[in-house]
């Protein structure tokens, strides 16, 4: 005899939930802590969710989800060829699903993408797949992890439902398949993407939306730390993307005067980035510019930004003024001050955040609070 695990609960209540909630991603290491609305979201806060979305879970669908949670997409290592076929073909099969949540969280490193939300979002398959198998590692602590999450949703289960539960568990070696009863109920289609990519999806969005051209560049500007050189670099596996990265245009000693500190936006070699970049941009032919070398204080080697669909320009200052308006997508991402200087002391030392502190910063809210890059972008995430 199967039970459901949870009573009957508002899918509609949850799917708007899901769209408008506001995700964090917070990590050191492997895993990842993942905050929604400044709360951290754990676990057992995925199952209790899960259980009221899904009604029809029973306890193999449960074991699936500390599965999942635990190990992600690690399956399709060294199979990404096998996995494309698959994914295809699921894909081309499914219907679009306005109604659906194009995610839900099942654990705080990974969440399902609706394969019918995502058709119906308008963006490419490719995408999601690239996202599906950029998800896909190995973790040292899967085992011990899968074990604490069979603990914690053990405990969140009481009478016959907790006993099955404890009774399959004894037998779980691999993956568990979903039941039929959830199936029938819940036709899951979906692939597993980590959280750590939740910021790219409404980027994503708003770049499927963007008129057809042989090529379009996006723009991120930002605070400090704010995880723009993360999203850049996901990003640009995404869409197959060469990134231009502003911390290649560090101001030459020559031009480190007060009077240029002063000047919003004057901590940039923007004279650099507008002969060498700015032109090249927006035609389709690779071309190259030189990064600037920290050890000789002066522009050094060459990067090649190749020929492609999309381009990317990361970094503070991205939305300099002086630029125009050179992006077909312009991105701010803002970050809270605690959480800004957390994060620059776990990255740089005590030492150097108080470089950031006292120097850097300040000119970056400088250039914000005169040239309003915030108000000029397309999109704003992050806080």
């Amino acid at each position: 005899m199967k039970k459901c695990l949870s009573a009957v609960f508002s899918l509609l209540a949850l799917a708007v939930c899901a769209r408008t909630a506001s995700w964090e991603t917070r990590f050191e290491g492997d895993r990842t802590t993942l905050l929604r609305n400044g709360v951290e979201f754990t676990f057992q806060d995925c199952v209790r969710e899960q259980m009221k979305l899904h009604p029809s879970m029973q306890a193999e669908d449960l074991l699936k989800q500390c599965y999942q949670g635990a190990y992600g997409p690690g399956h399709i290592l060294g199979r990404t060829d096998t996995a494309k076929t698959a994914f295809d073909a699921e894909f081309s099969s499914v219907s679009a699903r306005p109604d659906k949540p194009l995610f839900e969280i099942i654990s705080p490193d990974f969440m399902r993408v609706d394969l019918g939300a995502w058709k119906a979002s308008g963006m490419p398959s490719e995408w999601l797949f690239r996202m599906f198998a950029d998800s896909a590692r190995t973790f040292d602590d899967s085992d011990q992890l899968l074990q604490k999450y069979l603990d914690e949703a053990e405990g969140l289960l009481q009478g016959e439902p907790r006993a099955r539960f404890a009774e399959m568990r004894k037998e779980l070696r691999t993956a568990p398949h979903h039941s039929q009863i959830y199936r029938d109920a819940e036709k899951p289609s979906y692939r597993l993407v980590s959280t750590r990519l939740l910021q790219a999806f409404p980027v994503l969005a708003k770049a499927a939306a963007l008129p057809g051209k042989p090529l379009r560049v996006l723009a991120i500007d930002g605070r400090s730390a704010s995880g723009k050189t993360t999203l850049a670099r996901q990003l640009a596996s995404i869409l197959k993307a060469d990134v231009v990265h502003m911390d290649d245009f560090f101001l030459p000693p020559e031009l480190r005067t007060p009077a240029r500190y002063e000047e919003p936006g004057g901590n940039v070699h923007y004279e650099r980035f507008m002969v060498e970049v700015l032109p090249h941009l927006g035609k389709t032919e690779p071309f190259s510019y030189r990064k600037f070398d920290c050890s000789t204080m002066k522009p050094g080697d060459i990067r090649d930004i190749r020929s492609s669909q999309w381009r990317i320009v990361e970094g503070a200052y991205s939305l300099h003024p002086k630029f125009d308006r050179y992006a077909d997508l312009t991105v701010f991402y803002d970050i809270s001050p605690d959480e800004q200087m957390r994060r620059i002391r776990l990255r740089n030392g005590e030492r150097g955040a108080k470089m950031f502190q006292t120097r850097w910063i300040p000119l970056e809210e400088l250039y914000i609070r005169e040239c309003d890059p915030i108000r000029h972008a397309d999109l704003v995430i992050g806080r």
